[in-house]
């Protein structure tokens, strides 16, 4: 299970995901990322962590639990080796902390505990605390007697130890961080320069014997930090119906009930506390206990105000206009005119919810159906879709109620939506609807013609400012009477329709990639331009890696740009000496999924919502749209040629997860590929770069590989 053999050929997705999460906190650690950045990655990356343990450990935890005997030992040591790379991850986040606590300290920005304030501050805090904090708080008295509440994930608690000459006594406290900011600034001190922010669980720390005061005799209180993280599993059955709101509704109760699968805890907490804390919580040999600093729940540091100047945060990039779109007459217009791509964030979004907005007021327009997995909360998209029942359209909306975390939205949006005459559709059976699609039918004449959407990133205004994505609007009718197919699948599953232009998942997904990869295979061998550009969030898929392997040993260059996991190994004597990958982690978070095939001297381009693993090619619906259009398959090549060049935010994926930057020769050129891309959309300009070779290379004779892989299925 260790993965260490003679050679490694798969990476254990868990341990891949930890190794993204470490390019996360070597972004936090950067000098040249401004510092307030650098607070904010630290945030995400306690944020994805915890995303981590909820979902993926607890899945490994379930198999080491349950499995045959014969592989539970394998799973129980994934777990183990989870553990320990989370431990180093810990320690090494810890002192990234105080690290950039100094170059805030630089700044005259300071964060100071309870023990740092001077008379005049904790007068503040006190009177702050009295005023905003006090009424928040619940404290949970514990004793042996009864059962501790059921704790919240998504919060952090003081484990409070009470001692006076009688007796000893603990409690809970929950920190209100819902109901107020976590870091609360606070006067500075007199005579001195700076802004001074603490945290909100210190401000408590000043004022705890005053929750409890006048309840029991008190000597000594002392509070120390705790985060518990459950299985976020849901366990719902296929069946999608009208009681599968109700089934939802009852499997996120269950949730906040589900197993614990990590316990966090200040590493100062005294033995008696921590063992009463274990033994009270059942806490068990396949749980994560992790001792930490005194601040838990990081992922609020995504929300840390910039109290000094604005170099100390990343700059803003202005937005991009598209001049096909506003010079026309209209949107729709516009489409008949030419295919337009979105490029978000360096585009608006705005584009998008024109066409919605557009086509709700539009007398020609007779029906809008749109997929939607996850919408921000006050969605401009659900507004257009509700004004277009109003004028009269014949709206239909695929809502994913198992959009993971947003499924309590998600049943509220449904109903929203019901109420305003939409029709609802929630979702297909056994299957998740991922994909991003909108088909608009128009009357133009005695026909009726397609308007289509079909992208990789949600319709989500808050994500499209700091996810990059690609959206596809087309007049293109092959393409949208597919677009319109793949509704009627949904709606009516029981159907299969031939695409001759899509792939969808479940469908024919996978007979396509493959079948694309062996034709670069074919052309390989016989001596024909060939290659493959794969940039997507996550490749685990073993079948279609068994398949780049095999691409890699016939001498088809293959290029991969995975920002999270990625199980294939690189470079690999015999087996992957002609794939390379590396991943970029820079200001916005890299989303799209682009796939390229040099077939034979005509390239073919397309986007998808759809990444590379089991789930999305086989047990999701999920469409992968080809681009025709010769300007934009010119925009997407440029793009990723960018990506490929990146020699500043892009790391090297190997076999040892070293996470090591692309090297740079001192006399090349810095590229950093997101802000060169907003360059290129700009001014069309791109900057001197290597070409890339797309001839067969070599072909290693493969070796015999004994390896003991680092998975499970």
């Amino acid at each position: 299970m260790s993965g260490q053999s003679e050679v490694t050929t798969w990476i254990a997705k868990e341990l891949s995901w930890l190794s993204f999460n470490e390019r996360v906190l070597q972004e936090a650690e950067d000098p040249e990322v401004p510092v307030i950045q650098r607070i904010r990655y630290l945030g995400i990356f306690s944020n994805n962590l915890d995303e981590f343990f909820r979902v993926r450990v607890a899945d490994v935890r379930r198999l080491a639990a349950f499995s045959p005997p014969s592989k539970q030992d394998e799973y129980k040591a994934l777990l183990e080796e989870i553990r320990q790379m989370v431990m180093k991850l810990q320690h090494r986040f810890d002192a990234v902390y105080q690290e950039n606590l100094k170059e805030l300290r630089r700044r005259k920005i300071y964060l100071v505990s309870e023990r740092q304030l001077d008379e005049t501050q904790t007068k503040f805090v006190r009177e702050y605390f009295h005023s905003h904090i006090q009424q928040e708080l619940v404290p949970i008295i514990l004793d042996d007697a009864n059962p501790i509440p059921e704790l919240n994930d998504a919060s952090i608690y003081l484990a409070i130890k009470l001692s006076s000459e009688q007796q000893t006594r603990f409690a809970l406290l929950e920190i209100p961080t819902v109901r107020l900011d976590r870091f609360i600034r606070i006067p500075g001190r007199k005579g001195k320069h700076g802004k001074v922010l603490i945290a909100l669980e210190n401000m408590i720390r000043v004022c705890l014997p005053e929750v409890f005061r006048g309840i029991f005799p008190m000597g000594e209180t002392a509070a120390y930090t705790l985060k518990l993280t459950r299985d976020a599993d849901l366990e719902l059955g296929e069946e999608v119906t009208h009681t599968f709101v109700e089934k939802m509704t009852q499997s996120l109760k269950r949730r906040k009930k589900g197993d614990p699968v990590r316990f966090v805890y200040d590493g100062a907490m005294p033995k008696d506390l921590l063992e009463y804390l274990v033994k009270r919580l059942g806490l068990g040999r396949l749980d994560s206990m992790i001792p930490g600093g005194r601040y838990h729940n990081s992922k609020d540091f995504m929300s840390f105000p910039n109290l000094g100047p604005a170099y100390l945060d990343n700059k803003h990039l202005p937005v991009i206009p598209v001049p096909a779109i506003d010079q026309a007459e209209n949107i729709l217009s516009c489409l008949r005119e030419q295919d337009i791509l979105l490029h978000y964030p360096y585009h608006s979004f705005n584009y998008l919810t024109d066409l919605l907005k557009t086509a709700a007021i539009d007398p020609a327009v007779k029906t809008i159906k749109a997929s939607l997995y996850r919408v921000a909360s006050n969605s401009h998209v659900v507004d257009a879709l509700l004004n277009a029942v109003a004028n009269h359209k014949e709206v239909t909306v695929v809502v994913e109620l198992q959009a993971r975390f947003d499924e309590a939205a998600n049943i509220a949006l449904s109903q929203r939506l019901t109420d305003g005459g939409v029709n609802v559709i929630l979702g297909v059976p056994g299957l998740k609807v991922h994909s991003k699609l909108i088909s608009i039918v128009r009357q133009e004449g005695s026909v009726q013609k397609y308007y289509s959407h079909i992208g990789t990133g949600n319709f989500n205004e808050k994500t499209a400012k700091v996810y990059t994505d690609f959206s596809l609007l087309t007049y293109d009718q092959a393409l949208g009477d597919e677009v319109a197919k793949v509704f009627d699948f949904i709606a009516y599953n029981y159907k299969r329709h031939e695409f001759k232009h899509l792939g969808v998942s479940p469908l024919n997904s996978r007979e396509r990639l493959l079948g694309l990869v062996e034709t670069e295979i074919r052309n390989a061998k016989k001596g024909r331009e060939c290659g493959i550009t794969l940039k997507c969030n996550n490749l685990v898929d073993r079948e279609l890696i068994d398949k780049l392997y095999k691409a890699s040993s016939v001498g088809v260059p293959v290029r991969l740009i995975v920002r999270g996991m990625c199980s294939l190994v690189p470079g690999v004597k015999g087996l992957s000496d002609n794939i390379e990958a590396i991943s970029i982690v820079d200001g916005f978070l890299e989303h799209p999924r682009v796939y390229i095939f040099r077939n034979a001297g005509e390239p073919r381009y397309f986007i998808s919502s759809a990444d590379l693993m089991t789930r999305n090619i086989d047990f999701r619906v999920e469409v992968t749209c080809p681009i025709y259009s010769k300007s934009l398959q010119h925009t997407l090549q440029s793009i990723i040629d960018l990506q490929w060049a990146d020699n500043v935010k892009a790391r090297i994926l190997d076999a040892s997860q070293s996470n090591v930057f692309k090297p740079r020769k001192k006399s090349a050129a810095r590229i950093r590929s997101q802000l060169l891309t907003h360059k290129f959309l700009s001014t069309g300009k791109l900057p001197r770069m290597a070409k890339l070779e797309y001839r067969p290379r070599s072909k290693p004779k493969p070796v015999k590989v004994k390896a003991k892989t680092k998975t499970k299925k």
